[in-house]
């Protein structure tokens, strides 16, 4: 991804309504549904998709933080 969009959430809410959250706004901001997400290695839930969107683990994500985006 070369851009996307960068979502903090440290609510006690799980991972996966984190996700779908930032989804929600990344296709209210971008038009479009974003197809990747980026979580801290920390914060990987216990499903590899998320309403059709991939999770990858990456080690630069800060915890609580997500990046959303479209995998070119």
């Amino acid at each position: 991804m070369k851009s996307g969009l960068l979502w903090y959430d440290a609510s006690a809410n799980d991972i996966t309504a984190k996700i779908m959250q930032a989804a929600t706004r990344y296709q209210q901001k971008f038009g479009v549904k974003p197809d990747t997400c980026f979580v801290n290695p920390h914060d990987v839930p216990q499903v590899e998709k998320v309403q059709g969107i991939q999770i990858k683990s990456k080690a630069t994500i800060m915890p609580n933080h997500l990046w959303l985006g479209i995998t070119e």
